[in-house]
């Protein structure tokens, strides 16, 4: 008997991922955008980092517009984590539809309820239907 979950991870719709864009490669590109030299960009960069961790050490959250906030936390064993809110701007634009040209996969389950997918296992495998 399949399991709910089993389930959603098969037929949920998901980003076919790109290789991972590396630190040198945003800041080339940064660069190239801006004509600024690439080091004074890294130090930007590692200073962003930094007054991050400093407020974080603080329990204060860090706001930088169009980009987002950066929250600590601490788990429940005593780990410190951060969590990241995206800026609404943001947001909003990752949202344009125009601008995407990725891959999603089981795009055609978009919009469809957990119900529905259920439906849809139990119909393609009835021999292990959901429990």
């Amino acid at each position: 008997m399949a399991a709910n979950v089993t389930i959603l991870r098969k037929y949920r719709p998901e980003l076919e991922r790109e290789r991972t864009i590396q630190t040198w490669e945003a800041i080339e590109h940064i660069s190239r955008r801006t004509h600024v030299n690439e080091g004074e960009i890294r130090f930007v960069v590692y200073e962003l980092r930094d007054i991050i961790l400093h407020a974080a050490h603080r329990s204060r959250a860090v706001k930088i517009e169009g980009l987002g906030t950066f929250t600590p936390t601490v788990r429940i064993a005593g780990n410190f984590d951060m969590l990241f809110r995206p800026d609404p701007g943001l947001l909003e634009e990752l949202n344009n539809k125009t601008r995407f040209s990725g891959k999603i996969i089981n795009k055609a389950y978009i919009g469809k309820s957990a119900e529905e997918l259920f439906a849809l296992w139990n119909q393609e495998h009835p021999d292990d239907p959901l429990e």
